[in-house]
């Protein structure tokens, strides 16, 4: 059942068109997840359905006491406010079941200091009693925009499962697949101003969509061979005859006028990193400490060439301390880093700089530098700008025209301009689109270099990371081989084999050194073995290429299509003649119909048979 629904929306910011006559429905149960590249209208869309953004054309309709519940991506914040007053918001001061649901959740989401005023908070913490006070409210219909950003992996799983048990709608934008995969089973897809609806999850999508490019395309490609035989058509009958089918004419014209499938604009990030010499970067029994709060316990590691590492563990655990002790951002209580002369770094921070508004976005680049090497040769900062879906009107525009995800992709751009041979990248994926995601997952798999990258993205770092460390408590780090899921696997064997032995507990635990079984002072322990494997798996063998032919049957209909088209057309108007000719005859103007449709019926056959055929001569070169 159908309880809420936009119709014909419409809407343009800047001269941008966001929606182009969008319309769709929204059932009971549902949960949705918004999927589009940044800037497409996404948060619009959100905005339009809470009321808080009118349309250019169009409206929402909804059920009658429809209750609507909206978690912005950047709520304003009252900073004199505690926690809980400020997640309990218009509730009574004395609703006790209200307040003992706001404490539950906050507890769960990792605030367990109820008391403390929001302006002591950090920008991840707030997010979260954000979450918080939307989550307490009584809603039908929950709309979260970047929900996942900044839990950790516990409170994503315990998000997961709320939504999941809640029984009304979910309409969310985010960036985790796993948690789409996990949560939604309706994908709707905004591209070019138009809706796409997809009845699945995250990984059913894909499919999805491919099948739908896929049937986009041929139904191209067959406008394309049609339009063809139309236009030899037209100048065939000028020679034959001296009047033209007027419906056959139309659809001439109609062909002419259609337009090719809007294609999603491929992001492109090539570059080449700096030479790296022998030594990379040494962390030497590093400790840090911030009051009472162990963050860092002599950890000591020796990070390998082109090695790609994941640093994982509950918010607040040291994750972005540590990645800032290695770009020489915080000292170290104790312990030293040293970094090869060769090693440049590029540090992308979770919260994106401060960046003038009133700069033009190619200024912004150019800071850093005109041109910057890839493997094509030099290019230049408006040339990468467009690599990275920043058109030449976007380019000249100040930095406040753009979205908060576009503001997130250009400084993502400014730290892979600098050329570095080793990226840190915090929290990267927050506020990044699922595409550049991809891309990016691409480029950092052929990246010439180290990547180290603090993350609770659970697909990034699976597709990303070959070596996990996770802080396990006390300033520890634990080391585990492979990506996110096989650190989840490896965990959950040591905790099985902790409780089938409990007086061997903690023997199973490495040092932090990284050194792995072998014992190895560069932590070669199995890594190199593991990364041979897994290229070793990616070989395969290609088969032989089928040569493609004509068979006997085909071949001699090729020949001879061309003529059995024309006879069916010459037939098609001599039959059009005879029905002018019996128009005040029933009985045969009957007959001639029919077999007029029959006639019409054959010709669209033969039209199809010869788009085939020719596709087909095309790839043979006939």
């Amino acid at each position: 059942m159908n309880i809420l629904n936009i119709e014909h929306i419409s809407k343009i910011f800047g001269g941008r068109v966001i929606f182009d006559d969008v319309s769709c429905g929204i059932h009971e149960g549902e949960k949705i997840g918004i999927i589009g590249v940044n800037g497409t209208g996404k948060t619009t869309f959100l905005r339009v359905i809470a009321g808080l953004e009118e349309p250019d054309a169009g409206q929402v309709i909804m059920q009658n006491g429809l209750r609507i519940a909206y978690l912005p991506q950047n709520p304003p914040f009252p900073e004199e406010e505690t926690v809980l007053s400020y997640v309990m918001g218009d509730k009574a001061e004395f609703d006790w079941a209200a307040q003992s649901e706001a404490k539950s959740i906050l507890n769960k989401l990792g605030l367990t200091e109820h008391g403390e005023v929001l302006a002591h908070l950090s920008g991840g913490q707030r997010r979260k009693a954000a979450l918080a006070k939307t989550l307490v409210q009584d809603f039908d219909v929950l709309l979260l925009d970047e929900p996942t950003n900044h839990l950790d992996n516990e409170m994503l799983s315990w998000l997961e499962d709320y939504l999941n048990r809640f029984k009304g709608v979910v309409i969310m934008v985010t960036h985790d697949r796993y948690f789409l995969d996990k949560v939604s089973n309706r994908i709707l897809e905004i591209s070019h101003g138009k809706l796409y609806s997809y009845e699945a999850n995250y990984s059913k999508f894909l499919e999805m969509k491919a099948e739908r490019e896929e049937m986009e395309l041929a139904s191209e490609r067959k406008r394309q061979s049609v339009l063809r035989m139309e236009l030899e058509w037209a100048k065939r009958g000028c020679r034959a005859r001296s009047t033209k089918q007027r419906a056959r004419l139309e659809r001439l014209e109609a062909l002419k006028a259609g337009k090719a499938p809007a294609g999603d604009a491929n992001l492109e990030i090539e570059t080449v990193a700096s030479r790296m010499g022998k030594k990379t970067i040494e962390l030497h029994h590093i400790s840090k400490r911030y009051g009472e709060k162990k963050l860092i316990d002599d950890f000591d590691y020796i990070v390998l060439k082109n090695q790609r590492i994941g640093i994982i563990g509950p918010n607040g655990c040291g994750k972005s301390t540590l990645l800032k002790i290695i770009a020489g951002l915080t000292e170290p209580d104790s312990g030293e880093v040293e970094l090869g002369e060769t090693i440049k770094l590029g540090y992308f921070a979770q919260e994106v700089p401060d960046m003038d508004t009133d700069q033009r976005v190619i200024d912004y680049i150019k800071d850093v530098a005109e041109y910057i090497p890839t493997k094509e040769g030099k290019i230049t900062a408006s040339q990468m700008l467009e690599r990275f879906l920043f058109t030449p009107e976007m380019q000249y525009a100040p930095v406040s025209k753009l979205s908060g995800g576009e503001k997130k992709r250009l400084y993502l751009l400014k730290v892979i301009f600098t050329g570095a041979n080793v990226y840190l990248f915090d929290e990267l994926s927050n506020d990044i689109d699922i595409p550049t995601l991809t891309i990016l997952e691409d480029f950092l798999n052929s990246f010439a270099g180290i990547v180290i990258t603090v993350s609770h993205d659970r697909y990034f770092l699976d597709n990303v990371a070959d070596r996990i460390f996770a802080f396990e408590g006390d300033g520890h780090l634990q080391q585990y081989e492979g990506g996110y899921t096989d650190y989840l696997e490896a965990k959950r064997r040591r905790e099985r084999q902790e409780l089938e032995n409990p007086a061997k507990d903690g023997s199973t635990k490495l040092k932090n050194r990284g050194n792995g079984a072998s014992g190895d002072k560069y932590g070669k322990s199995g890594a190199d073995e593991n990364a041979e494997k897994k290229a070793a798996n990616k070989e395969w063998k290609q088969n032989r290429p089928v040569k493609l032919k004509f068979s006997y049957k085909e071949q001699k209909e090729y020949e001879t299509i061309d003529a059995d088209i024309a006879a069916l057309e010459e037939k098609l108007a001599a039959l059009e003649e005879e029905i002018m000719a019996n128009a005040t005859n029933p009985g045969k103007l009957n007959e001639l119909m029919e077999e007029k449709d029959r006639t019409e019926q054959k010709l669209e056959e033969k039209m199809d048979r010869w788009v085939y055929l020719n596709d087909l001569a095309e790839k043979i070169g006939v």
